[in-house]
């Protein structure tokens, strides 16, 4: 499961990289994917929508027995 995540987020890698910002990924818990936004994402007060809206959304649709995503505080 963890490596068809890291496919997705691999895909979704480069729009976030062209905002300045970048995807890490922590783990593959219990269903839940623990996710570390950097750069300019870090602090970004959209952040959180494009964690759920975007990533989350994307995720789910390839992956879709993962519960959610969450992110994790640098």
């Amino acid at each position: 499961m963890k490596d068809r995540v890291e496919k997705v987020i691999d895909r979704i890698r480069p729009a976030v990289q062209m905002d300045g910002g970048d995807i890490e990924l922590i783990g593959v818990e219990n269903g839940w994917v623990k996710l570390r936004l950097v750069g300019s994402c870090a602090g970004c007060p959209s952040s959180m929508m494009t964690l759920k809206m975007g990533i989350e959304r994307a995720i789910r649709a390839e992956v879709p027995e993962i519960s959610g995503v969450e992110a994790v505080p640098s």
